[in-house]
């Protein structure tokens, strides 16, 4: 063999022997730099928050452009200043086409030091009260390097530049926005225990589009909140769950009803009080037991209010300081709260609408609702719902408590303690919980054996039309599942 021949094959087999192929899109790796591609381009690029921008590059960033030539680090922040982010009034917006991400690991001696992600993706011009206008498609291959727990970009190629493609999940997904007239729709996907895309499509009111830190009023997704911070302290043994609430709390409209005694934290969370589901709905706007507390299902936001009142008379705490302690903190959820904040919320809010498209006020709570109008963003509820697909907040033992079945609701569908449980067979299940109000329609769901979950987000009524295609599209068989029990 000739010399030159013979050192070529080891130059090839020196740079290309050990690299890795690309690896399963269920791995965390993928999962990661999904994620981190996600929040750089819609934080940085969409949405031009520079000093985001400027930390997750590289000091020695080389960003090579088929039509704009080579870039280092201030060049790059420059033009991005300067032709992204310089006029809001035409806004380009960088969408990444569904499944074109590939991801390859970087190693040396074994340690991962960083990976190459590339894909495909297209450009958008916004403008105000209008729909993006597709402009532009082209390839992307990034080198991500990791330092301790830190990725951030060091080489960006960016070509192929040409005519759009089609994306045909975001096509559809669009046009079904446009077609059931639904102005707000915020995504959240779970893979592997990890929350991967946050996406925000639509209007924050009249005048602004959405961003991916947008917030919405998610109605009674409220719930699951309350209920895992209920039980984080029974977990740590401060509370109940089948301890008689009299000896907090007894509401007055019910004291000369001797079945006061029979609440317990588990029936509320289950939905088993005898309650309505708000006590307004009478004529003379009292409590009243409607069955024995126990013996059946009836859904009841006055039940998680019950249990706030009494939970507030022994620690002395307002619910909000106690899921601050025992859920936002620890879980770094600086967006969300049962109380409104004007200085931090206004501008991020999102308004609800009627199906007419009529806005509503925007619900502003001084104080805490157990059952009903939690603020928060997809990315902090997505971190709630990993947290309870990971078991990150409770006990073994009460997170098996959480997802037994209490009461059967409908045939395969049960509510456990503050989520509702289906029954998909083969010792399968999916928890649960939707939210309604006006200008509200929100839905969740985990699946805690693949450790999949999906998180829909509007803000109109009618939002609940468009539950079915996304279910049936992230989910798959086990989507067309839940959607055939829901239709039974």
């Amino acid at each position: 063999m000739p010399k030159k021949l013979k050192i070529s094959i080891f130059i090839l087999y020196f740079f290309f022997g050990n690299v890795n192929a690309q690896i399963d899109k269920n791995l965390p790796l993928f999962l990661e730099l999904k994620k981190q591609d996600s929040l750089f381009f819609e934080r940085g690029f969409n949405n031009c928050d520079l000093a985001y921008l400027e930390k997750s590059v590289d000091e020695n960033l080389k960003f090579y452009h088929d039509n704009g030539g080579f870039q280092d680090k201030k060049l790059f922040l420059e033009r991005t200043k300067q032709n992204i982010c310089s006029n809001p009034n035409q806004k380009p917006i960088r969408k990444v086409i569904e499944n074109s991400l590939e991801v390859f690991p970087l190693y040396n001696n074994g340690e991962l030091y960083g990976a190459i992600q590339s894909g495909e993706h297209q450009f958008f011009i916004r403008e105000k009260n209008k729909e993006d206008v597709l402009g532009g498609q082209a390839k992307f291959t990034t080198v991500w390097t990791k330092k301790d727990s830190n990725w951030t970009m060091s080489d960006i190629l960016s070509y192929n530049h040409g005519d759009p493609g089609q994306s045909k999940l975001t096509d559809n997904l669009e046009q079904l926005l446009k077609n059931n007239n639904i102005p707000t729709l915020g995504l959240g996907i779970i893979e592997n225990g990890k929350l991967t895309e946050i996406k925000v499509y639509g209007k924050l009111n009249d005048k602004t589009s959405a961003s991916y830190n947008s917030l919405f009023n998610v109605a009674s997704l409220t719930k699951p909140v309350t209920a895992i911070t209920v039980l984080r302290l029974v977990g740590l043994r401060k509370w109940n769950l089948d301890e008689p609430l009299d000896k907090y709390f007894i509401d007055p409209d019910i004291a000369k009803d001797p079945r006061h005694k029979k609440l317990t934290t588990r029936l509320i969370l289950s939905h088993q009080t005898g309650f309505p589901n708000w006590r307004w709905v009478n004529n003379d706007k009292k409590l009243r037991f409607e069955f024995d507390p126990g013996t059946k299902y009836q859904y009841s936001g006055e039940g998680f209010e019950y249990l706030r009142k009494a939970l507030e008379n022994k620690f002395h705490k307002s619910l909000e300081e106690l899921a601050k302690e025992l859920v936002f903190q620890p879980l770094d959820m600086k967006d969300t709260s049962y109380i409104w904040n004007e200085k931090k919320y206004s501008e991020r809010m999102i308004l609800g609408y009627d199906n007419s498209g009529k806005p509503y006020e925007i619900v502003k709570n001084k104080t805490p609702n157990a059952a009903d109008d939690l603020v928060t963003s997809i990315e902090d509820y997505g971190k709630f719902l990993v947290a309870v697909l990971n078991n990150d907040l409770l006990t073994p033992k009460t997170a098996e408590e959480m997802k037994t079945k209490q009461t059967e609701t409908k045939k395969d569908k049960f509510f456990g303690l503050g989520f509702e449980i289906y029954d998909l067979g083969n010792n399968e299940i999916a928890l649960s919980h939707g939210g309604s109000d006006k200008g509200v329609n929100t839905i969740v769901f985990l699946l805690p054996k693949t450790k999949k979950g999906l998180i829909v987000f509007t803000n109109v009524e009618s939002g609940y039309k468009i539950y079915e295609p996304l279910v049936n599209h992230y989910l798959g068989d086990v989507g067309k599942k839940i959607i055939e029990i829901e239709t039974k």
